[in-house]
């Protein structure tokens, strides 16, 4: 059986060094991370996990037709209560106002940051 993890985060990035990078700081924090390059395959992630999925990373821009803003913005109508970071290195247009943006280059600290204080929201130490 399995470890039961109190806290997965979904990683949305197409390109692999970032993803792994990102995955790997929150693996540090002691978070399941999963993994996926486009927002089509995280749709699917978000109907499987659902509930469980107490955060989301997502890159604006990602593999496949949907944008990470679409992405952030199906997700929080599924999931309410989850914590999602969008990020770019780019100016992006309108982010929803439940959304937390992070403009790149961010720092591996300020990631750590944000997952401690979902973890704390959502009653994870």
């Amino acid at each position: 059986m399995g470890r039961a993890w109190k806290h997965t985060v979904l990683v949305v990035e197409d390109d692999q060094l970032q993803r792994e990078l990102v995955s790997l700081i929150f693996e540090e924090s002691d978070m399941h991370v999963i993994q996926c390059m486009s927002g089509e395959a995280a749709v699917v992630v978000l109907e499987k996990a659902g509930p469980e999925l107490t955060m989301m990373f997502i890159d604006v821009d990602l593999e496949g037709e949907m944008s990470g803003i679409e992405l952030a913005i199906i997700a929080k109508r599924r999931v309410p209560d989850i914590d999602v970071i969008v990020t770019s290195g780019q100016e992006v247009g309108e982010i929803p106002d439940d959304v937390l943006f992070m403009q790149k280059p961010w720092l591996p600290l300020e990631l750590l940051r944000e997952a401690e204080r979902s973890c704390r929201r959502h009653g994870v130490h």
